[in-house]
């Protein structure tokens, strides 16, 4: 029979686990979600995230500015509700095109009267 050799052998205690935690993650790698609240909290949290919008709707409203339309696309993405595009959306119905087409006047139908006949030959 061996003799122990002195290490515990069995689950590892809460206080140990502890330090574990704070000196390396353990467990799943974080998922996108997660990162992603990450980086909410700290944009939010940050007093650097003002000025941060501020330019952002400093270049959508300069017409001179080379991504002007990279802002409005940063504000309408975040501004105008998803909600009325998803509604659309679960109707579970097949997209639809419709096409009007109107012109200034109506149609005039003209009858010819003079009708020519022609003979045709094979050559």
């Amino acid at each position: 029979m061996t003799k122990p050799t002195g290490n515990k052998v069995g689950r590892t205690s809460t206080k140990a686990l502890k330090s574990i935690g704070e000196n390396r993650s353990v467990g799943r790698p974080k998922g996108d979600a997660a990162i992603i609240n990450e980086y909410k909290l700290r944009m939010l949290n940050s007093p650097k995230s003002a000025k941060v919008l501020e330019a952002i709707y400093d270049a959508a409203l300069n017409d001179e500015h080379k991504n002007q339309a990279a802002a409005w696309k940063l504000i309408v993405d975040r501004i105008v509700p998803v909600s009325v595009f998803e509604a659309q959306k679960s109707g579970n119905s097949a997209p639809t095109v419709s096409i009007n087409i109107t012109g200034l006047t109506s149609p005039v139908v003209s009858n010819s009267e003079d009708v020519i006949d022609v003979e045709s030959t094979n050559v």
